[in-house]
């Protein structure tokens, strides 16, 4: 039997008509799979699936798969994301009016499930910036955000002190704030091992830094959405009431469902926060609340300034995917990106003060006569039907994300995408005698796996 935390318990029993016996029993239990559908790369894998009742493309799965042998996974048909916490797409819908478009900052975003969500979920031509300080970590967030395919998702690794300096820049900040974890400990139970009374309080204080560091980029009337994976008052209600004492912010209270199971708790100073609890719902321990920033701030505005374009990159690119309203910028040294031109004055104001992995889409490098399509155009939501393309079932599918050698069909040289039921993978290229394999080495399957396996 699971041994939560004495002063864990402790304070939850605190709570009116908290049912204890119900909470402890809760964590003998399984936690349930779930996944998240892509609205725009249509697949039947998982449809049928019990709905989460709050978000339209949440699933619930009955066992849980081997997702490293699902070529669809890797197409991102889909995203494995802890239910309660996509409670944030209800926030999305409720708090923001849908023909407005937002500029967005989720603040701690690795490994990507809120990114992913949010770049579903924000209003049309919205710009999302995902922000990851770690940069071991940074490296699966843009992976993520590249699988789902979105043009207007970019990707930057620093401190939130330094996106602080963004005054009065975001309409709207994401922070799922580094916490104790006491809400994951069925899943993990390297966090209970690591929970203590002293550690919850460590994480205070963090999040209040972190908090503190980027509210000077959040406008005037923007919005805080606030979420932990946590249980203790320290970490949640505590934190909103830091909030409006110190930074003049405003609580938001949404209106939900009963039959969600979600509580809506109030904090010493009457904030509104909402509580899943894995005894109530169908998911994880998850906090989340909103809080509008009332206090007066400067607002920075992104510059319009020339920018000329390569025209030799630029009908590269079109040979992709359709360039209309849409700029060629530099991804590196080499290669190139493609962001919508409602975007372009955005990236010649942060280019020189944030420090982006990932802006738009990977449109490929120019090599001698050749072109070398970017791994990420591939699994791009806006690549031009017309690019030849190869259709494979399963076996090869996988012998493909293994970079393996698989026995593709004969056909005339050049470049191909690699497609399992009509979503992408990668590319290969046929230079005549062979195809090569151009999957990037740290997309690859590494699990040993045999035919037998699939």
């Amino acid at each position: 039997m699971m041994q939560l935390p004495a002063s864990l318990i402790s304070e939850l029993a605190l709570m009116p008509d908290f049912d204890v016996q119900a909470f402890v029993a809760a964590h003998e239990l399984l936690a349930p799979t779930s996944v998240r559908l892509h609205p725009v790369k249509h697949s039947k894998r998982f449809v049928e699936a019990e709905a989460v009742k709050w978000c339209e493309q949440g699933r619930y799965l009955k066992t849980r798969p081997i997702f490293t042998l699902d070529p669809l996974f890797h197409a991102g048909a889909y995203y494995v994301q802890e239910a309660s916490s996509m409670l944030l797409q209800y926030f999305i819908e409720k708090l923001f009016d849908k023909n407005i478009a937002l500029k967005a900052l989720d603040l701690c975003a690795a490994p990507g499930g809120k990114s992913t969500l949010l770049a579903s979920s924000l209003p049309q031509d919205s710009l999302l910036i995902s922000n990851e300080v770690i940069r071991s970590r940074a490296g699966i967030l843009e992976e993520n955000l590249n699988r789902w395919g979105y043009m207007h998702t970019w990707v930057c690794s620093n401190d939130a002190k330094d996106l602080g300096k963004l005054h009065g820049y975001f309409d709207v900040v994401v922070a799922d704030a580094p916490c104790s974890g006491s809400g994951l400990f069925r899943k993990d139970i390297k966090a209970l091992d690591e929970w203590s009374d002293a550690n919850v309080e460590l994480c205070s204080q963090r999040q209040q830094r972190i908090l503190a560091d980027i509210w000077p980029a959040l406008k005037e009337n923007g919005v805080l959405i606030y979420s932990t994976c946590s249980y203790s008052y320290k970490e949640d209600e505590a934190i909103l009431d830091w909030l409006i004492a110190d930074f003049d912010a405003e609580s938001i209270a949404l209106d939900m469902p009963e039959s969600w199971g979600v509580l809506e708790s109030r904090s010493k100073k009457g904030a509104f926060g909402y509580r899943l609890f894995p005894h109530q719902v169908a998911g994880e321990g998850f906090f989340i609340a909103a809080l509008r920033k009332k206090q007066a701030s400067h607002s920075m505005q992104a510059i319009k300034d020339k920018y000329k374009e390569d025209p030799k990159i630029k009908a590269h690119a079109g040979n992709f995917l359709d360039m209309v309203d849409k700029t060629i910028i530099p991804k590196d040294k080499d290669a190139y990106s493609v962001i919508f031109n409602r975007h372009l004055s955005d990236w010649l104001f942060l280019k020189d003060k944030v420090y982006f992995r990932k802006t738009g889409v990977g449109i490929g490098s120019p090599v001698q006569q050749d072109w070398i399509p970017h791994h990420e155009l591939a699994l791009s939501i806006y690549l031009n039907k017309e690019v030849p393309k190869i259709e494979v079932l399963l076996d090869d599918a996988l012998r493909y994300l293994k970079k393996e050698d698989a026995p593709f069909p004969e056909m005339s040289k050049g470049w191909y995408y690699v497609c399992y039921e009509g979503l992408g993978l990668g590319w290969v290229k046929n230079i005549g005698k062979r195809y090569n394999n151009y999957l990037p080495k740290e997309s690859r399957i590494r699990m040993d796996i045999r035919e037998t396996d699939w």
